[in-house]
């Protein structure tokens, strides 16, 4: 079995943004060599979120209406450590951390309206997504 790890840094522009992945994470796929396997793609930072879902811009609106409606932006017990994300911490938790995709015959095996987006909720730093294959 083999293994490929790389990481992806990101910058957002504003605190909160989507950032579609998925030709930077099927580039790596490629590079790796790997034919059939795993990718796992995962943020590493828990006010943001890695998911697949449709690029479509209405929805990316639904999905933030969404996560603001279940997770608001406000007063959180958290901001008692004088940190004022604590909306972005949950939002990752209902979006997911990671995701895992197929790989097969060297390539992203998704879907025809599958895309790897980066779900920033407490952006404009440097964040970084890591992407590890395994696999033969």
């Amino acid at each position: 079995m083999k293994s490929r790890t790389e990481y992806i840094v990101l910058n957002t522009k504003t605190p909160r943004e989507f950032v579609r992945l998925t030709d930077r994470v099927r580039a790596i796929v490629k590079d790796s060599g790997i034919r059939e396997g795993l990718a796992l793609v995962s943020a590493m930072h828990i006010t943001a979120a890695i998911y697949v879902n449709d690029n479509e811009s209405g929805l990316l609106e639904d999905i933030a209406q969404w996560a603001d409606r279940l997770a608001p932006p406000g007063d959180y017990a958290h901001h008692r450590t004088g940190e004022a994300n604590g909306d972005a911490h949950l939002k990752n938790l209902l979006l997911g951390h990671q995701v895992v995709l197929p790989v097969t015959a060297g390539d992203l095996d998704l879907g025809p309206w599958e895309e790897v987006f980066y779900a920033e909720f407490d952006g404009q730093r440097p964040k970084r997504v890591v992407v590890k294959i395994i696999g033969e």
